[in-house]
């Protein structure tokens, strides 16, 4: 009976680690969301700036990172943007070793002093997010939320494990561990590199590490060697986002895998004095002496818990391995920013490039992007003008098409293949974007995505109509039907004055000018009263001809009629940009 309730006793404190472990995952991923949405513009322009300059990629990833708070999301959306070619391998590099000094703000974060007031903060700012009716407050609020849930977890997961069944189970797992030498030291970072794998999360394996140090069962060695080890276990996210992917993802998950991997190599043969170092740095700029560190276990002997001297303590605990995440990836980027282009050339020449060109989809951005809205809109708009450019190219070959009688069948094929490529990237944006419209997403947000989702669709029927007025000149040819000089003359000069028009729209949808729309609607007028004028012509040159020309006339007559219906999606383009409905 003794040993059933010890059992359920056992599960009941499990259920209690567990609890504080869900808690504290699902506020990270609030007070992630919450600064995206409230810092979205910033972090749009901030990836717009990254240059080739690796000193200003990494301090763009770093900043990322900080706002973030995930450097395997922040890694992620870098291997979706180099699979999309919105960014070079170098860039690419330069943002990812970034990003493993930002993710070190979770432990600063933690180390805040403010643990016990992680339950009030949760729910004065969950009750801020609920009644709130401003975008701005609302997702301040929510991030404000996921921090007193980060704390309220911690706290859950501590008194979990502060429990003496939890701690007694937790000590023997341990002292197979013990950090007496360098083979102990090697399973402690293999422990963190497996959770944080299993978890994809280095924030939660820092959590959980904080959270059994503070009960005095690990030492800060044995913390620090389990620090080392999830920097290569938050690895394997950038892995599996570039299964599938181009080239150039796959090596810009591998330079983020051997730069993580060849950091801890080089540390751990150094792994004593590097403890003593930060102990050292700790004490001096901290302000404790490292003696009260590293003998946790016996202030919790003399001390019973929760009494000032054990909270002080564990306090210093929890900056002291922030400082050690902080300084071994700093460290890390500081060694390795000298070599990076070495080690661009290594995962070049590990995965050589491809004899055939490849094209970049959005289909590989769905699960990179998606947990960043404020980004992930972005990305999608740089299809939606790739789709622009493509519509502009079938123009030019349908033109080709137009001006020559003996044009050459590829031409044709080439506009064919082209209108089911955009009919496949139209139905990619609109999966892609409703997922982000899943996401706690900002007005402005899910105003941009509703824009983008009118404006793809407009430009899939553009093409529809290009592929429609082709069918009819393949028709014409096969029925060897003849327009008039005059006919085909007007047909080629309005192909033009359309295909100019869509040229500006284009332009004005890459560069978001919604004060396009007045010249639009003047364009508009000028193509009515043209394609009026050429239906006029046409209708007098009927009266002249007799029965056997009727052809040639329904074929015109539809042409004629693709042309007006390609003029009408192109300024509801323009309309859709302004911002109309």
């Amino acid at each position: 009976m003794d040993g059933q309730l010890v059992s359920v006793i056992f599960k009941a404190i499990g259920f209690q680690v567990l609890g504080g472990l869900g808690i504290f995952l699902l506020g990270m991923k609030y007070m992630s969301e919450g600064m995206q949405n409230v810092a979205g513009d910033k972090l749009r322009n901030l990836i717009g700036l990254v240059a080739n300059n690796r000193i200003f990629a990494c301090i763009i990833g770093t900043l990322v990172t900080c706002v973030v708070q995930s450097s395997s999301v922040v890694t992620v959306m870098v291997i979706g943007f180099v699979n999309a070619g919105f960014m070079t391998l170098m860039q690419s590099i330069g943002v990812i070793i970034g990003a493993n000094i930002g993710t070190t703000i979770t432990g600063w974060i933690l180390a805040l002093k403010i643990g016990k007031f992680g339950l009030p903060i949760l729910g004065i700012f969950a009750l801020v997010y609920l009644f709130s009716k401003k975008d701005r407050t609302k997702y301040t609020a929510m991030a404000i939320m996921g921090i007193g849930m980060v704390f309220f977890g911690l706290e859950t997961m501590a008194a979990g494990f502060k429990t003496p069944e939890i701690k007694m189970f937790l000590h023997d797992v341990f002292m197979t561990m013990s950090t007496v030498n360098y083979f102990g030291v090697l399973k402690c970072a293999l422990v963190g590199c497996v959770t944080t794998m299993i978890v994809q999360s280095s924030s939660a394996t820092l959590g959980i590490t904080i959270a059994i140090a503070q009960t005095g069962v690990i030492s800060l060695e044995t913390a620090i060697a389990i620090i080392l080890g999830l920097n290569i276990g938050t690895t394997i996210t950038a892995l599996l986002a570039s299964i599938g992917g181009s080239t150039n993802a796959k090596r810009a998950a591998f330079a983020h895998i051997f730069f993580n991997v060849i950091g801890t190599i080089w540390i751990l043969p150094l792994f004593y004095p590097y403890v003593h170092f930060i102990e050292k740095l700790g004490s001096m700029f901290l302000g404790y002496s490292s003696t009260e560190v590293s003998g946790l276990a016996d202030v919790f002997a003399k001390f019973p818990d929760g009494t000032p001297q054990t909270i002080a303590i564990a306090a210093s605990l929890t900056a002291t391995i922030a400082l050690s995440h902080t300084c071994f990836n700093v460290v890390n980027t500081i060694v390795f920013l000298p070599f990076m282009k070495y080690l661009a050339k290594f995962v070049t020449w590990l995965f050589p490039s491809k004899e055939f060109e490849e094209v970049p989809h959005l289909k590989y951005l769905t699960t990179a992007m998606i947990n960043t809205p404020a980004l992930a809109i972005e990305q999608s708009a740089d299809e939606i003008n790739e789709m622009g450019i493509q519509v502009m190219k079938m123009m030019d070959k349908l033109e080709y098409v137009v001006d020559n009688e003996d044009y050459d069948s590829k031409e044709a094929a080439s506009i064919f293949k082209k209108e089911e490529i955009l009919d496949v990237i139209q139905k990619e944006i609109t999966q892609f974007i409703g997922k982000i419209f899943s996401k706690n997403t900002s007005r402005s947000i899910a105003a941009d995505c509703r824009t983008q989702l009118r404006i793809a669709d407009e430009l899939e029927s553009i093409s529809d109509y290009i592929e429609k007025i082709l069918k009819l000149y393949i028709k014409k040819d096969k029925s060897k039907a003849v327009f008039t000089k005059q006919g085909a003359k007007e047909l080629k000069e309005l192909h033009g004055d359309i295909s100019s028009f869509i040229v500006k729209i284009a332009d004005a949808v890459k560069h978001n000018n919604s004060d396009f729309l007045l010249e639009a609607n003047n364009l508009n007028k000028q193509l009515v009263t043209t394609i009026k004028s050429i239906r006029d012509s046409h209708l007098d040159r009927m009266e002249e001809t007799n029965a056997s020309t009727i052809m040639v006339s329904l074929i015109f007559s539809d042409i004629l009629n693709s042309y007006r219906r390609i003029k009408d999606h192109t300024l509801n383009v323009a309309e859709a940009v302004a911002g109309e409905k």
